[in-house]
């Protein structure tokens, strides 16, 4: 079993390394891929030394999986030559998530679309994921009609750039900005590119990639994403509202026994889900659970989970077990 890393300098790559080495995934080789500035650079992997390759090199090697998170630009360009080689591709970016014969994958909810002829699958967006976690479990029991979400996403779900612009921030040093505003004790309502009606990439990321992963086009979703100054940990405020009216107790219990979701809901306790605890882990928890008073068959809830584990690397590798598990490379 050959895997490459494609990225394998950046935090997501960083963090893939790190989730492959502490999971059950046989590997013959590892393949860490990066850019031309870091090659020939050392690495270490399960305290052995590797070297970075380049594309050509590892595209010699002919891996079996490469899982990417270098940008869409390179995903565009070189994941299609690693199909081509036989190589299964994981893409992290956002290049290939809406293509309509790319599947795009949460493997808790629809793995089982995949098949071996799938040679590029995308991984979907890390805000997505957390919430489709929580959503999928509830649409097949109550149907949903219309989603409100409002994010609070970590500095780290930009990278290295943006963690070290809010860390300057807080010590009072000059340096490069990853944002165009200060992010350090501040809230920005601009993730990614703004659209044409008035949207940001990442909101119409949500909107679109919920559709596709629940294969339902019927739910209704509007978001508004904000970077917050957090380190690690993504957090959602959600609003479902659904065609059909839900006990309390019975829907905690759905959530409760759903693969990958921990509910954090004890009020007394002062216990909820926060992003410092949801570092680090690659759960899903909700917590705040409670009827929208305001409407029939709604609910609000509260939604947190570590965006470079869960949100990316995690969701990833997963991938990658499921399609080792049934032979599909």
């Amino acid at each position: 079993m050959k895997i490459a890393v494609v990225g394998a300098t950046g935090l997501v790559g960083t963090m893939m390394m790190k989730v492959l080495a502490e999971r059950n995934i046989i590997i013959d080789e590892l393949i860490p891929v990066a850019s031309d500035k870091s090659h020939g650079k050392i690495i270490n992997f399960k305290n052995k030394e590797y070297t970075i390759h380049s594309h050509e090199e590892a595209l010699a090697k002919k891996p079996n999986i490469a899982l990417f998170s270098a940008g869409g630009k390179t995903s565009l360009e070189w994941a299609p030559k690693y199909a081509a080689v036989g190589c299964t591709v994981i893409d992290n970016s956002s290049a290939w998530r809406m293509h309509t014969d790319i599947k795009l994958i949460v493997p808790e909810i629809n793995a089982d679309v995949l098949t071996k002829n799938d040679k590029i699958i995308a991984n979907p967006n890390c805000s997505t994921i957390q919430m489709v976690m929580v959503l999928n479990p509830l649409h097949k029991k109550y149907k949903i009609k219309r989603v409100v979400v409002s994010t609070y996403q970590s500095v780290s779900g930009t990278g290295v750039k943006a963690v070290t612009q809010m860390m300057n921030e807080r010590n009072n040093i000059s340096g490069e900005m990853a944002y165009p505003h200060q992010i350090d004790m501040n809230a920005l309502p601009h993730i990614d590119v703004f659209l044409e009606n008035g949207y940001t990439k990442e909101e119409m990321k949500m909107v679109n990639e919920t559709r596709k992963i629940m294969q339902d086009d019927s739910i209704k979703l509007t978001a508004t994403t904000v970077r917050i100054p957090v380190k690690g940990g993504h957090s959602e405020s959600v609003n479902i509202e659904f065609e059909n009216d839900f006990d309390l107790k019975e829907l905690k219990n759905i959530l409760s026994n759903t693969e990958g979701v921990i509910v954090q809901d004890d009020l007394v306790k002062n216990h909820y889900p926060m992003p410092i605890n949801a570092e680090g882990k690659d759960e899903v928890f909700v917590g705040r659970i409670r009827r929208d008073e305001s409407l029939e068959n709604t609910l609000n809830c509260w939604i947190v989970s570590d965006n470079l584990r869960k949100g990316a690397a995690t969701n990833a590798i997963q991938i990658a077990e499921y399609i080792i598990d049934k032979k599909f490379v």
